[in-house]
């Protein structure tokens, strides 16, 4: 077997669906990181697990885990992970045993830790007071740190994820449950939505940026959360607010009290959230991600009008930037770009040649409506440039007679440390190149991105802070906590 053939075999073969997704994909794209969702006093509360997971599926494809709690059964813990996509690893027999009224669920897509079973949350630990589960979205920027120290003390570590070192920190606390839990909140810097469950509590937390979206909603008596509005609409639930950022949210037999870990300091929630990741029928901090978007392409048509003969999106999360740059514009908005959502993994694929075909088979062009016509391709972010080049060459290939490129988002040149897989900074083309240069690599006809402030103003916010509520360190270099340049620019979850 060749070299190449050996590569390749590395990079696709696995032994589960999706395993290792993100890695080497033909489609460079940012991946999303993980997503979370927890019931608290609502009858078969796995149940609506299910549904919230699969809402949230577009988070994270790789692996998924619930952990549920029955009140009125002693409180034992049931739970199950599985690799693969939600309706892969759980049926009802599965479901059936997840009874109870309190569940934290977590879909994986797995970056700083391994692509194993092991690596699946939500985290499961016996420690002296009990049973504790822990379901995260983020990354912990000092974790390898703190990692490091709890080693030298004794500490065995199960997995290589970085959510481990929070059961760790609470386990070794002689403090009250909630108190251990404030402790090591206060200890870990990153960016971070947190689900902690024990016999008799849930603890609900984000990180004292907002960085990591999470919402609450209601239920009946009881609360749901999860880290995107999306999935409270699936369960139907009423969205009540936004968890709030250093807030802790403490839920047993005695109801809900809400407390701090730590004060806001400085809002800032992650930029590609409202650019990319997030379901555009998702709502954060009130704005919703599909009228957002539809403002990201009106503002860069004004910014950046081209004559043209029809404008098209790259699916999905392009699609709402595309028809409000078309709405602004007067070009006829069509679908000159479809997705096969049914690919999952591409196989191995032992030539160049063969590769190209599996791109086709992810995306293709629709050649009747971009034959013969000046094309505007919206897209909302550029990574290493391999993916625009592709899908430039698709259209022209299909016969467009001009391709312009326009980006609904200033140029990513920066890694981010807050759970986004990112490549280095080496590897980001718009840290390397200037926007003529990026044009020449993609061969379009012109290419231009949002502005750093047309951005702003078009997902809106609060108008009295910072970059009005947003991180946006992956186009400015601005990060809101102290990282280190060496440490993984990755995802804990």
């Amino acid at each position: 077997m060749s070299d190449e053939v050996m590569q390749l075999s590395k990079l696709w073969a696995g032994s589960h669906y999706n395993e290792g997704i993100g890695r080497d994909d033909i489609f460079d794209k940012l991946r999303e990181e993980c997503g979370v969702f927890g019931a608290f006093n609502i009858p078969h509360a796995s149940s609506l697990g299910y549904y919230g997971l699969h809402a949230l599926q577009h988070r994270g494809e790789e692996s998924a885990g619930m952990c549920s709690v029955d009140s009125r059964n002693g409180g034992n813990f049931n739970y199950h992970r599985g690799m693969g996509l939600v309706k892969e690893v759980f049926n009802q027999e599965r479901l059936d045993a997840l009874p109870g009224d309190r569940v934290i669920g977590h879909v994986r897509y797995s970056t700083s830790g391994a692509s194993k079973l092991a690596n699946a949350q939500p985290l499961i630990f016996k420690y002296r007071d009990g049973d504790l589960a822990i379901a995260t979205n983020g990354n912990i920027v000092n974790a390898p740190s703190i990692r490091e120290e709890l080693e030298r003390q004794g500490s065995i570590f199960q997995t290589t994820s970085d959510t481990e070192v929070i059961a760790h920190l609470i386990a070794r606390s002689n403090k009250d449950f909630v108190s251990a839990a404030k402790d090591a909140l206060q200890r870990i810097i990153g960016g971070f939505a947190f689900l902690i469950m024990t016999n008799g509590k849930l603890l609900v937390a984000s990180d004292p940026h907002g960085l990591r979206p999470l919402v609450m909603g209601k239920l009946g008596q009881g609360y749901v959360f999860a880290s995107e509005t999306c999935a409270l609409e699936t369960c139907g639930a009423v969205y009540e607010r936004d968890v709030q950022p250093g807030e802790l949210i403490i839920l047993d037999s005695d109801g809900i009290r809400l407390d701090r870990f730590e004060k806001l300091e400085r809002r800032a929630t992650c930029a590609m959230e409202y650019i990319y990741f997030a379901r555009p029928d998702s709502d954060i901090n009130g704005i919703n991600l599909h009228s957002a978007r539809k403002r990201m392409g009106q503002k860069l048509a004004l910014e950046s009008f081209v004559d043209a003969d029809i404008v098209t999106g790259v699916p999905d999360s392009s699609i709402s930037a595309a028809i409000g740059y078309a709405e602004q514009t007067g070009i006829p908005y069509e679908l000159g770009l479809i997705k096969n959502k049914y690919t999952g993994r591409t196989f191995i694929q032992p030539s160049q040649e063969l590769r190209e075909k599996g791109v086709k088979m992810k995306l293709s062009a629709v050649r009747k409506v971009v034959e013969g016509k000046r094309v505007v391709m919206i897209d909302d972010s550029i990574v290493r440039g391999t993916t625009s080049l592709r899908i430039v060459n698709m259209l022209r290939e299909a016969g467009a007679t001009e391709v312009h490129v326009r980006i609904t988002s200033p140029p990513f040149m920066n890694p981010c440390y807050y759970g986004i897989d990112t490549p280095d900074r080496k590897e980001l083309i718009a840290s390397q190149k200037s926007v003529e240069e990026i044009r020449q690599a993609i061969n379009a006809d012109s290419i231009t991105f949002l502005s750093h402030d047309g951005f702003i103003d078009a997902v809106g916010g609060n108008d009295g802070e910072y970059n009005r509520g947003m991180c946006m360190a992956c186009f400015d270099n601005d990060y809101p906590t102290p990282v280190d340049p060496k440490s993984e620019k990755s995802c804990s979850c």
